[in-house]
């Protein structure tokens, strides 16, 4: 596997305070605004706040099903809820936890602290949350079904 790679995402500005995103390599443009929390927010559009947290849930899920699979991990489903905190920092707003509550359901309660620590591990290692200064919490919920 190679050890670099790129993503390229480009940008352009619609109106207001609202543009699209998208990538020369995927089919979906996403408009992205500034969110109605702040000044001329627009309501119901993705902000950058939400793809920030967005990018840490979904590296969460992409790193578990690695670590999940090479570890053989037997699971039925694996959703997660994410939670990012936005505070004012010495006169600046940003992101200073992001709150990750994954929940794993799993045929056997003999796995469940192998689930566990395969989440954990899965946080650990994920490259959103590594390249962040931002907080990481997890509250893992585990489920026998």
């Amino acid at each position: 596997m190679e050890t670099n790679h790129q993503y390229e995402v480009n940008l352009q500005w619609v109106q207001d305070r609202k543009g699209i995103i998208q990538s020369p390599v995927l089919p979906l443009k996403i408009e992205v605004a500034t969110p109605p929390d702040f000044p001329k927010g627009m309501p119901d559009i993705w902000s950058p706040e939400h793809l920030f947290v967005a990018a840490v849930n979904s590296c969460l899920m992409t790193t578990f099903l690695a670590i999940a699979e090479n570890s053989k991990l037997d699971f039925i489903r694996f959703e997660s809820n994410a939670v990012g905190n936005v505070e004012q920092v010495d006169g600046k707003f940003k992101v200073t936890e992001i709150i990750l509550k994954p929940v794993v359901t799993i045929p056997s309660s003999m796995n469940a602290d192998r689930a566990e620590r395969i989440v954990q591990k899965s946080e650990a290692n994920c490259l959103i949350s590594n390249s962040i200064t931002t907080k990481i919490s997890l509250e893992t919920k585990i489920i026998v079904a």
